[in-house]
């Protein structure tokens, strides 16, 4: 009888075959689980498999500007700028844009949702980010039509933009048309676009309507200034799904959610430390990377601290267990 061929062990899968698997666990799991299994599983996490879709968005939403610049370089530099989808909550400063952009050689998904960028950073490093197909720059106060223009002249393979504002952060805002303008003059292949309390009156809409000829779906929740005539809209754009601009349910899913990256969902939290803390703790376990593993990439040493209880109520009662 010949003999059966044997399967190989999970740890010797080669590492893009493990960067598939794992992708599809949490953000949590990889840093602080996956590691701890064996080296080879530990050279996939350090590896750019793990890492063409960089989601950070939950946990960024908790976390410090300072944990958020030194998670994000780190996750970067391991996927060799091969990520394709990148999604972070407010991105805390211009050069942290410059740096994604810098790597942003096969992006294709950026969400940056209130995130800290001008329209002059914008302006410099759009070009770096041609490649972009969807793009979230949801309540981000500090651009304006500029920053959309670039941004439309640069990503011309652009057909899903989302730049929705919080209805009391406009509230004293003056008219927004221009931004509107820019995105009908700059972004003609558009297919999806949300603008939801954005300060815009009917004329910014027809220019929209009027210069992205593809426009399948156009949200206009809270634009209380526009005015679009159902009979005009069904001879001159039948083809467009508008909603808004009344609010029917403000916890209504985007129409394009698909578009987003996978979300682990997660309420836990972790915290950056420096290498010199040794204290231990019940409620924390730690994952180091060591720098040996990672020289190539020339990462810093980090040290990832899991709160599975005891930081906050909210946080705990998961049943996460602890490891040595």
């Amino acid at each position: 009888m010949a003999d059966v061929a044997k399967t190989p062990a999970w740890e010797e899968l080669i590492q893009d075959a493990l960067g598939l698997i794992f992708r599809n666990l949490s953000l949590q799991e990889i840093l602080t689980v996956v590691p701890r299994v064996c080296k080879s599983w530990r050279r996939a996490v350090i590896g750019p498999y793990c890492w063409q879709e960089i989601d950070i968005e939950d946990w960024s939403r908790r976390a410090e500007p300072e944990q958020i610049e030194r998670m994000l370089q780190l996750l970067v530099r391991w996927s060799c700028g091969s990520f394709r989808r990148l999604a972070v909550y407010g991105l805390p400063n211009n050069s942290l844009l410059s740096f994604i952009a810098d790597h942003a050689f096969s992006l294709q998904s950026l969400k940056l949702p209130r995130s800290e960028m001008s329209d002059i950073v914008v302006e410099q490093v759009a070009a770096k980010l041609s490649k972009i197909t969807f793009l979230d720059i949801s309540s981000c106060k500090k651009i304006g039509s500029r920053a959309l223009k670039a941004f439309g002249n640069n990503c011309k393979s652009l057909v899903g933009l989302r730049r929705t504002m919080h209805p009391l952060e406009v509230a004293d805002d003056v008219n927004e048309d221009d931004e509107a303008l820019a995105i009908a003059v700059s972004m003609p292949k558009l297919r999806y676009l949300e603008l939801a309390y954005l300060l815009l009156t009917t004329k910014g809409v027809l220019e929209i309507l009027s210069g992205c000829k593809e426009l399948e779906f156009l949200d206009i929740r809270g634009c209380w200034n526009v005015k679009l005539e159902e009979v005009f809209m069904k001879e001159k754009h039948a083809g467009v799904k508008v909603l808004g601009p009344d609010v029917v349910d403000s916890y209504e899913k985007s129409f394009w959610e698909e578009c987003s990256d996978y979300s682990d969902g997660s309420m836990f939290l972790w915290e950056f430390r420096d290498d010199d803390d040794d204290d231990d703790d019940d409620d924390v376990s730690a994952w180091d990377v060591d720098e040996d593993d990672v020289d190539e990439q020339r990462s810093e040493r980090l040290q990832v601290r899991f709160y599975g209880g005891g930081f906050n109520e909210a946080f705990a009662g998961f049943g996460w267990p602890l490891f040595p």
